[in-house]
């Protein structure tokens, strides 16, 4: 199965060969593995299932292993269902046990840290699959872990070649969460729960193939977790353009503000975004802020609160891919207020639907948006007031923006590019095995 390299992005390691020549794929069985795969639990679900349709375009076999909540499968990719105990779904999460988890491995451990307030879903997982893959000797011709990154990894490695994509370091958020909070024993609590971001560091460490998203992603984990940077391959995230694109019957609406956070923690900038939104809506009356998640009690909402704003903002969770286009497409201007991002799809997608981004500088926020967009500083409100109001004022700076961010998101952003990258690790995984 011929390629032609006119196809591979200048981020993929197949890139820079003389022009002309092609690259022989071996089509591959491949497992995907996720501890979490659906696609509203964030840009993980999407990425397992976006990169399971590359790599099966490709010619690849997929199989999908993963915890709950279970992915959309695409077609032509089977799946197999790892069950939790979903101990937060327990009324008395310690009074969950029963005989027969204690004959489990993954069943003791993900009681014992539930129980003992640390998050222990993906080593728990990583032991499910391991022990399941003992019985599957030969069915595979590589794994590709979406970061679980847990120590039972290094085990498979022995007998199965594996690649590990990486993200963004938890430990950044990890850091965010424990300067978040005050007293001495919220501090040890964070801590505790954030534990198995040692687990990660060492597991990486020592992962010899890894796929790294942005120059970010692969620099974060170098800096957080003694990563050697070189080791990581660095290939962009594609977008799904035929759900994420501009839509001539679509008017932008002159006062609208979009973005997208999955949660109010530190990293997010939730807050940040509520801050420039108070002293926008007292100059533009009509302005009105679309989020795309849940505007839970927190720091961001109280602002909204004391200002008086609330019904000014709207808060929608669970929405389909296509309603959050619908959104992008109406808005004057998307924002991105995130601390830290490994990649940034709300960044991406926004762009490829036409609309201005104006998005905060932390991670890989600028490699993603670019020349396209407006890029302040991390955490800081004024800037991204100052910026944000600009586009509301200047029309044609808004549609120079507009057109610039479609035209990059349509060049840069492929997932067959990206599926091509991991393609070439799986045969320098399988070739060192």
């Amino acid at each position: 199965m011929d390629r032609a390299l006119a196809d591979i992005a200048p981020e993929s390691p197949l890139a820079g060969r003389p022009e002309g020549e092609t690259l022989a794929l071996h089509p591959r069985r491949v497992l995907l593995t996720g501890y979490r795969s659906h696609p509203h639990v964030g840009g993980q679900g999407v990425y397992l299932r976006e990169l399971a349709i590359g790599l099966r375009d490709l010619g690849h076999h997929v199989t999908i292993a993963s915890g709950p909540p279970y992915p959309d499968v695409p077609e032509g990719v089977e799946l197999v269902e790892f069950p939790a105990l979903n101990l937060f779904e327990e009324k008395n999460a310690f009074l969950a046990l029963r005989p027969a988890h204690l004959l489990s491995k993954a069943d003791r451990s993900e009681w014992l840290a539930h129980n003992t307030g640390a998050f222990g879903e993906l080593l728990a997982f990583s032991y499910r699959l391991q022990a399941w893959l003992k019985g599957q000797a030969g069915r595979f011709d590589v794994l590709h872990d979406n970061q679980t990154l847990m120590p039972p990894f290094i085990g498979i490695s022995r007998t199965l070649p594996v690649v590990a994509t990486i993200h963004h370091p938890v430990a950044i958020d990890r850091g965010f969460a424990v300067d978040g909070v005050s007293r001495w024993w919220e501090k040890l609590l964070t801590r505790r729960w954030y534990g198995f971001t040692g687990q990660q560091a060492k597991t990486v460490r020592q992962l010899p193939h890894l796929l790294a998203v942005s120059d970010a992603a692969r620099d974060s984990h170098s800096e957080h977790y003694g990563m050697q940077a070189g080791r990581a391959v660095v290939s962009f995230n594609g977008i799904d353009h035929d759900v994420f694109c501009p839509e001539a019957g679509t008017r932008r609406e002159t006062r609208l503000i979009a973005a997208t956070a999955s949660a109010d923690v530190p990293i997010k900038g939730l807050d940040v975004l509520m801050q420039a939104f108070v002293p926008l809506a007292q100059q533009f009356p009509s302005l009105k802020l679309e989020l795309i998640g849940q505007l839970r009690e927190g720091r961001a909402k109280r602002i909204l609160q004391e200002a008086g704003l609330l019904d000014r903002v709207s808060a929608r969770s669970g929405v389909s891919r296509e309603e959050i286009a619908d959104l992008y497409r109406r808005a004057s201007v998307v924002v991105c207020p995130a601390r830290f991002e490994g990649f940034g799809f709300p960044a991406a997608e926004a762009m490829a639907c036409g609309a201005p981004v104006v998005a905060s500088d932390g991670g890989a926020l600028p490699e993603v948006v670019g020349e396209a967009g407006s890029i302040v500083p991390a955490g800081d409100a004024v800037a991204l007031e100052t910026a944000v109001r600009a586009v509301l004022n200047q029309p044609d700076m808004a549609r120079e923006m507009s057109e610039a961010g479609a035209r990059r998101a349509r060049s840069v952003f492929c997932w067959r590019n990206h599926a091509l990258a991991a393609s070439a690790l799986y045969e320098k995984a399988i070739a060192a095995c």
